[in-house]
């Protein structure tokens, strides 16, 4: 839960919506490299 409050928390500080972000990160996430995890933060 900490981690999942975490990333709402700096969606919301980057003023982004919450929800669309993680809409749009779920939608990527599978085929996303590991190594370039940092272009799927908010």
């Amino acid at each position: 839960m900490a981690i999942a409050f975490t990333l709402i928390e700096t969606a919301k500080l980057n003023k982004v919506d919450p929800q669309a972000w993680l809409t749009w990160v779920l939608e990527r996430i599978a085929d996303h490299k590991i190594n370039r995890l940092d272009a799927l933060m908010p």
